[in-house]
């Protein structure tokens, strides 16, 4: 009884560390089991009062794909501003809901050195439609296995040559 409670106490830790991938490559015991004690947290989270929130987990995304790709291409020289559109995609990996992260783009010049880092909030980079769709998203996460696709306007510093994407939560 006393590992049971430990388990709910750690819940935030302890569930992403056993959470089984929703990519197929988890064995299907560990899913039986993950099955098991997710059920038995539930019990727990609703004998205590609780509320059962997404956990955060860095390792639960995979950012699937990122494109910076400039807005008008065929304006060359013509616009002052040098608008581009970061197209972006990426996936709960894991069984249960995660906590949706903030979104961090680092602009660098041809020597990696940083230009300027952009930070966007789940309300800033989650499409309006998904952010419709799923009304309780700041409280419930995303849900197992979830994709979400985002395009971001970025306005780029003149002498940009790459940038990076990172996930983050805020501390």
């Amino acid at each position: 009884m006393l590992l049971i409670f430990g388990e709910h106490l750690s819940r935030n830790s302890l569930l992403p560390l056993l959470a089984p991938r929703v990519d197929g490559s988890s064995n299907s015991f560990s899913v039986g089991a993950f099955s098991i004690l997710q059920q038995i947290d539930e019990k727990l989270c609703s004998a205590l009062k609780c509320f059962n929130r997404p956990v955060s987990d860095f390792a639960a995304w995979k950012i699937t794909s990122a494109a910076l790709t400039p807005e008008n291409a065929g304006e060359g020289l013509k616009n002052a501003l040098n608008q581009s559109i970061l197209q972006i995609e990426i996936q709960n990996r894991l069984a249960i809901p995660i906590l949706l992260p903030n979104l961090e783009i680092s602009l660098t010049d041809a020597e990696e050195s940083e230009l300027k880092s952009i930070r966007f909030s789940p309300n800033e980079w989650l499409p309006l439609s998904w952010q419709e769709s799923h009304p309780d998203f700041l409280k419930i996460g995303a849900p197992a296995g979830e994709m979400i696709q985002a395009e971001l306007p970025i306005i780029l510093p003149p002498t940009t040559a790459g940038y990076r994407v990172r996930i983050l939560y805020p501390e």
